[in-house]
């Protein structure tokens, strides 16, 4: 039976919650502040659950007392900053009050299905590992994953291929890469291959003889020769035109470069990164990129969430460029109003991280000294997001409609189960099949523009 610390000044909220946990065969001890609660041996428990505001200390306070016993904190929407700090601090998860019961056994649940408290102390770590790692900031699992792929991959010499929507920091990602790679002390020559006219694209990568072409008064090296011995990245790769393709595929299984107009090579050493907001498997499937070049950069692929989808670092990234641009022109630190907090939450951000950060930059500088950040300075219309969003989602159902079942991402599974289902089943019903607590069906039916139906209001 797992063991569970309630810590929890109100005695009508402590008194409901032991009662509810110990109808579902939890063994429950409670304490009114973490005075009360250190009585108690914090490793002996599986769980603790402690309000944000207790008399005397806080409750993130005990986020170090517990050791390697998850904390999950409790707290209001009028708080919910206070809660994303304590998820930086260690926190294992925060609930928003008031939350119903189904929606407090889904997160009792969640947590300890993890099996966190093993695995705590190295969770504590790699947040503070990775919070700032060349210049990529944020702790929610995808960004885990990128982080732990990065420190598998940079001291080898394979090739990379980095995906993600624009915006989302790929380049941030190779320079990572690089420097954790032993050729950090060589240079990092980076290229966004859709900037360069096809013109003169395989000129500027692979140099030209005197004369090669109208226009060439001189020899010059090309970006693949300068990079010689330490790192090439070709951002937007799939931009790349057919000719240079195969010009790039000799570079990397031969390791050299001949330039235009040359009637010998060159060897060089190259390690090739390379990056994408599109799918070059499905490309290369169309004739419009080489196969072989496909199978030669795809050796270890890294997928770059997009911003929407990394949960609590939204807030965190916001937070951080708001803290540098106030230290660009000098100007007091600014917080965000809870106007801003719940649009900058639930936005989707088609431009991601790039969107936030000039979002952030333009209200920091219109925003008066010493006042909050709104809504209106961010200038965050998220009635005309969901509109896009619904005209997007709608298409992609359209298209999707003719895909079978298994070939469905996990978002565009929960939107056809929750649309095929919800006029048979309560909002209980549904985040039970899907797996997921009411307030996560209802952030997500917010996300995606799911509106209720009148049957899924029922029986709730």
């Amino acid at each position: 039976m797992k063991k569970i610390l309630i810590v929890e000044d109100e005695v009508i909220i402590r008194t409901a919650l032991r009662k509810l946990l110990v109808r579902n065969d939890y063994d429950v001890k409670e304490a009114g502040s973490i005075s009360e609660a250190s009585k108690y041996n914090f490793d002996s428990f599986d769980l603790i659950i402690s309000d944000l505001r207790l008399p005397g200390p806080p409750g993130t306070d005990l986020i170090e007392l517990a050791n390697n016993t998850p904390v999950l904190i409790m707290t209001s929407y009028a708080s919910l900053r206070s809660a994303v700090d304590s998820m930086r601090m260690g926190a294992v998860d925060y609930i928003a009050k008031p939350f119903d019961h189904d929606e407090m056994l889904g997160a009792v649940a969640r947590v300890l299905s993890k099996s966190q408290k093993p695995q705590i102390a190295a969770s504590k770590r790699a947040r503070q590992e990775s919070s700032d790692m060349f210049g990529m900031i944020g702790s929610s699992a995808a960004m885990q994953e990128v982080y732990s792929t990065i420190h598998k991959v940079a001291p080898t010499q394979a090739t990379v291929l980095i995906n993600g929507e624009t915006g989302t920091g790929k380049e941030l990602v190779a320079r990572a890469l690089h420097h954790e790679s032993p050729r950090k002390e060589k240079p990092l020559i980076s290229v966004n291959c859709a900037a360069i006219p096809d013109t003169l694209i395989e000129a500027e990568l692979f140099g030209h003889e005197k004369g090669a072409f109208t226009g060439a008064a001189s020899e010059r090296e090309g970006l693949v020769s300068a990079a010689d011995g330490g790192t090439l990245f070709l951002d937007e790769i799939g931009e790349l035109p057919l000719e240079a393709q195969a010009r790039l595929l000799r570079v990397l299984q031969e390791g050299e470069v001949r330039p235009i107009g040359s009637v010998s090579s060159r060897k060089v050493n190259v390690r090739l990164i390379a990056a994408t907001h599109r799918d070059l498997g499905r490309l290369a499937n169309e004739g419009k990129f080489r196969e072989d070049l496909y199978f030669r950069i795809n050796v270890v692929q890294i997928k770059l969430p997009p911003l929407r989808e990394r949960g609590k670092d939204i807030l965190t990234l916001a937070e951080t460029f708001i803290r540098r641009n106030c230290e660009g022109i000098e100007k007091p630190e600014l917080s965000l109003s809870s106007d801003a907090i719940e649009a900058i939450s639930t936005y989707s951000w088609p431009g991601n991280i790039r969107e936030l950060e000039n979002a952030i930059q333009r209200a920091t500088i219109l925003c008066e000294d010493g006042g909050q950040i709104t809504q209106q300075l961010l200038d965050i219309r998220l009635e005309e997001d969901k509109a896009r969003s619904n005209k997007t989602e709608a298409m992609e159902q359209t298209a999707q409609n003719a895909l079978p079942i298994e070939e469905l991402s996990l978002e565009d599974y929960f939107q056809r189960f929750v649309l095929e289902h919800q006029d048979t089943m309560s909002e209980t019903e549904l985040a039970r099949k899907l797996g997921v607590s009411r307030k996560c069906l209802w952030e997500r039916r917010q996300r995606l523009g799911i509106p209720r139906t009148k049957n899924s209001s029922k029986s709730n």
